[in-house]
């Protein structure tokens, strides 16, 4: 994990002073809305439906057990006792009071935390894989580059204020996206070329919202060293020919679409131009400073436990299903990846409370060399598990409700605030996720249906990726009533594309009824071991159709 050197800590330290005195003005009258709202943004902090709302940063999704404890003590201290984790891979507190914000900040300072760039038209907290640099099928460990990225954008001040946010991702296998990399600002994906050198593929211009796209790739191949150059031309091509007339046209997928990917190639090339080799060009040195926080813990020397594991599994069907669910193969022989599952029912989806975040900190310390990481579906991961310790692990998770082996099922739902928080929200989504928990409450059954992606956003902006679910909800407000649009088909992975609407909106009501239609038509169309998103490719939406819409034919 990257650590700060003073220099960090003193930037870090300064912005809170800073905004402490213009809380302090704005709250004195000093300040009024408009001239306060651009100096919260760069702060992360939101005013939302009920209270303001802070987005605090956890880059690309990493945090080690005294970075949550002091989380937890904060949503204590100045919140409800809970926070949210979301698709960002962040974490949001939906009730902090105005003045205590920077008391909050000056907390989070404290564990090497901050809240910049989590808002505003800058580039955002760059999110990857919640399983680098641990899984066996990743060519590179992606981390050092998002924190490269990190350090290269923050506080930037030729990319301060652009027409629009700007996310990126970046994402280590070369069999599978984990990190949603088409459906961002500019997606990465490490890559060794021909001679076995270390690159880039990079896509550009892909994002939800109002106008869902996939990205288009515009590099095969980018050597690692030109990284930052090469962002640095997309970003101006970007700042400069992006709209700014328009919010809602203003992303770079609607530059790159209205110029189409060769025009946009050409642009970002020529601009390269002027900037190839460098002040941006990454040193060796460089990157070698940055990936020596990346290093491995200290593994023990182990083989893999498999007839441990075995037995283990023989004796206890539960945790064989937590097995096959919630842990994944480790690159070390005799360790393990596992998520814990933050989706228990009658839990929002991402909602974490304090003694959660507590007990995690205390499993990560137990089992995992103190660290974690944040999912963007919303889970946390412990990276470094012993397998031999795996056992011990699942019976102290069941302890604090932290062992659901619902991962990847329908159960395990991504899903925004939406109207019970944020002011954007058509509707509520989080009773929709839980109508939906409640309904497919059985693990057998899920079991049995196997993978798929149910996401729920509350408004077209898509905080809960809607769009990328095999099934997708959104709120959506008609005449002053929340009724419920469905789409089926999405794809965050390599596969990636976006969901079709599958026809006229739903009340609340209605919902779960809706979704078991879906699954019905599945299970009488699919083939043996045929995944659900592969049926819905295969057979297209007309059964699906038929079916939930049969009444009104």
């Amino acid at each position: 994990m990257y650590v700060y050197d003073s220099f960090d800590q003193k930037v870090v330290d300064e912005r809170v002073a800073q905004f402490r005195e213009q809380t302090e003005r704005y709250l004195d009258g000093q300040l009024a809305d408009e001239e306060f709202l651009p100096l919260r943004l760069q702060n992360g902090l939101y005013i939302q439906r009920h209270a303001p709302m802070l987005r605090i940063a956890i880059p690309y999704g990493l945090l080690d057990s005294t970075k949550l404890r002091k989380l937890a003590e904060l949503t204590e201290t100045f919140d409800k006792g809970y926070a949210h984790f979301t698709t960002r891979q962040n974490i949001q507190f939906n009730w902090p009071a105005l003045e205590d914000v920077p008391d909050i900040l000056a907390g989070l300072a404290q564990v090497q935390m901050h809240a910049i760039q989590t808002s505003g038209n800058c580039i955002r907290n760059t999110t990857t894989d919640q399983f680098a640099g641990v899984l066996r099928d990743e060519i590179a460990d992606p981390r050092p580059w998002c924190e490269l990225i990190r350090q290269w954008s923050t506080l930037h001040p030729e990319f301060a204020f652009l027409p629009r946010k700007f996310k990126i991702a970046v994402n280590g296998s070369p069999s599978s996206d984990r990190a949603a990399v088409r459906f961002h600002d500019i997606g990465l994906e490490l890559v060794r070329n021909d001679v076995n050198e270390l690159g880039f593929r990079v896509f550009v211009g892909g994002g939800l919202g109002r106008t869902p796209l996939v990205g288009q790739l515009i590099r095969e191949f980018l050597p690692t060293q030109h990284l930052l150059s090469y962002l640095e031309a997309i970003l101006r091509v970007y700042n400069l020919l992006g709209r700014r007339d328009n919010k809602y046209k203003a992303r770079i997928k609607i530059l790159v679409k209205a110029l189409g990917a060769d025009a946009f190639r050409d642009k970002v090339e020529a601009e390269w131009t002027y900037l190839k080799d460098g002040a941006a060009t990454l040193t060796e040195a460089e990157v070698n400073r940055v990936a020596a926080h990346f290093i491995d813990p200290d593994y023990a020397s182990l083989d893999d436990a498999d007839a441990l594991l075995a037995q283990q599994k023989v004796d206890n069907p539960a945790f064989a299903q937590w097995l096959s669910r919630n842990v994944h193969l480790h690159k070390k022989p005799g360790y393990a990846a596992v998520t814990l599952s933050i989706k228990k029912l009658g839990y929002a989806p991402g909602d974490c409370t304090a003694d959660q975040m507590r007990s995690v900190a205390q499993l990560a310390d137990e089992f995992s060399f103190g660290e974690l990481r944040v999912s963007h579906e919303q889970n946390l991961i412990l990276a470094d598990v012993r397998q031999d310790r795996l056992f011990d692990l699942w019976e102290a998770a069941k302890l604090v409700g932290l062992a659901t082996a619902n991962i990847g099922t329908l159960s395990d739902v991504i899903c925004c605030p939406g109207g019970d928080y944020c002011a954007l929200a058509n509707a509520k989504s989080i009773p929709i996720a839980e109508s939906i928990q409640s309904r497919f409450d059985d693990l057998d059954y899920l079991y049995d249906l196997g993978d798929i992606d149910l996401n729920i956003s509350g408004c077209m902006n898509a905080c809960g990726h809607h769009h990328i679910g095999n099934i997708g909800i959104l709120g959506v407000d008609k005449k002053g009533e929340e009724f419920y649009q469905v789409s089926l088909g999405g794809d965050s992975g390599q596969n990636a594309r976006v969901g079709k609407i599958l026809g006229p909106s739903f009340n609340a009501d209605d919902i779960p009824d809706v979704v078991d239609k879906i699954v019905q038509v599945y299970v009488d169309h699919r083939h043996q071991d045929e995944l659900f998103a592969d049926t819905v490719e295969r057979v297209g939406l007309e059964p699906f159709k038929e079916r939930v819409y049969a009444k009104s034919h």
